[in-house]
């Protein structure tokens, strides 16, 4: 009996030991399996053809664009003429004569890369059907009903708040150092436009800073173009002037940059590492790493895998990066203090836009509904206490629009 007993036993652990994939050698050949299926996709049927606002050469946002389009084509073996780009294209008409050219060209996926690129890519999907039409920053995708166009962005808002911190923590060690007084804490921040997009990126850089430099302040002056590197410099210039002691920007020009090491005021970027530009001056820039997404949408048309209509990387996903800390102009403590709140995204318990961290006209957000492109859903929400603004989670693009207590922006640039 006890002999069956045991023979009984063995088969049960046997038995079991197979169910549950309790065999090591079994289970890391099938992970061997699923990442040769992974590297065995066969790209030869895909073509992607790139609209870009500006030439790559001289703007730092569709150098970013550009930076993504060469990893991922290294990454998955695509061929030279399996890749199309076309830059310089205005927010016009002639975006749509575009997207239509690369299409006659064999392309059956386009993507564009600026938000007053999307009525015409909609145009474009529209008249073609078979092909797969992406479109970073836009809003629409969701209510079109155009079922091959997509959005995509990233919570670059995340990004924006880490480099705010390293922000802070500069203009506290020139409070310590006496080079300043904490009365004199005032950020002068370069703008594109005055659109969600630039107003949600300058809150979230201040909240940043105001995190562990609670005397800061910040001025804001719009150039009203995505790249004007005289205006762009004008304007940094100004706000140096006007006695603002670090620099940052949402404009997709080297101007502000270059100015700040002329002046040498410190600077915080956007999309590129610019200590080649400043080296004296430069800290460090956010940027939203766009090859996952790249990758994904390449991927996808070869595979016939589905992709999200409206898609929102994360730091998780690596689309949110902060460049090379420059270690010679950042204080000392940035990069730990930076790598605490990555920690505190990453766990859910640190939302940027926390209602008791700031107040419009002297009062927290408790309500609102006035967000642009969402037609009057709430965007404030609340997770286990907190309640916060809800970026980039209803729809992709950013859409705080609000000024806050102690921004001041200057409309007429």
């Amino acid at each position: 009996m006890k002999k069956f007993l045991a023979i009984l036993l063995a088969a049960m652990l046997v038995f079991t030991l197979a169910a549950c994939g309790g065999n090591s050698e079994e289970t890391t050949t099938s992970d061997e399996n699923t990442s040769q299926e992974a590297t065995d996709i066969d790209y030869s049927s895909v073509k992607v053809g790139y609209i870009f606002l500006h030439d790559p050469t001289d703007s730092t946002y569709d150098k970013n664009f550009q930076n993504a389009v060469d990893e991922v084509k290294e990454k998955l073996g695509l061929k030279d003429e399996q890749i199309l780009v076309r830059s310089g294209i205005p927010e016009t008409e002639e975006c749509k004569d575009t997207a239509l050219e690369l299409v006659d060209e064999g392309c059956n996926v386009i993507f564009a890369d600026s938000f007053g690129h999307e009525q015409f890519i909609m145009e474009a999907a529209k008249e073609c059907p078979e092909v797969a039409f992406y479109h970073a920053t836009g809003t629409s995708a969701s209510t079109s009903g155009i079922e091959n166009f997509h959005n995509a962005f990233a919570s670059i808002y995340e990004g924006r708040y880490l480099a705010g911190i390293a922000a802070g923590m500069k203009i506290n060690e020139m409070i310590e150092k006496g080079e300043i007084k904490a009365e004199d804490a005032k950020i002068g921040y370069v703008g594109a436009f005055p659109y969600a997009e630039v107003i949600s990126g300058y809150t979230s850089f201040f909240l940043g800073a105001r995190s562990v430099c609670e005397s800061a302040t910040m001025e804001v002056k719009y150039t009203n173009s995505w790249f004007d590197e005289a205006a762009e410099r004008t304007q940094a210039i100004a706000l140096i002037d006007d006695g603002c002691i670090l620099i940052s920007q949402h404009a997709d020009s080297p101007g502000a940059p270059r100015a700040c090491e002329e002046r040498k005021v410190p600077n915080v970027a956007y999309n590129v590492n610019t200590i080649d530009l400043g080296p004296t001056t430069a800290i460090i820039s956010s940027k939203i790493n766009w090859a996952p997404y790249m990758e994904m949408i390449i991927k996808a048309a070869a595979t016939g895998e589905k992709v999200d209509t409206d898609w929102c990387g994360t730091i998780a996903t690596g689309s949110v990066e902060l460049t090379e800390l420059n270690k010679d102009v950042a204080a000392e403590g940035t990069q730990e203090a930076i790598d605490k709140a990555i920690e505190e995204f990453k766990a859910g318990t640190l939302k940027v836009f926390d209602c008791s961290k700031f107040t419009v006209d002297g009062k927290h957000l408790e309500t609102y509904t006035e967000a642009y492109g969402l037609e009057g859903q709430e965007c404030i929400a609340t997770e286990n206490g907190v309640t916060f603004f809800n970026e980039s989670s209803i729809i992709s693009a950013p859409y705080f629009g609000i000024i806050i207590d102690g921004i001041t922006a200057v409309e007429n640039a």
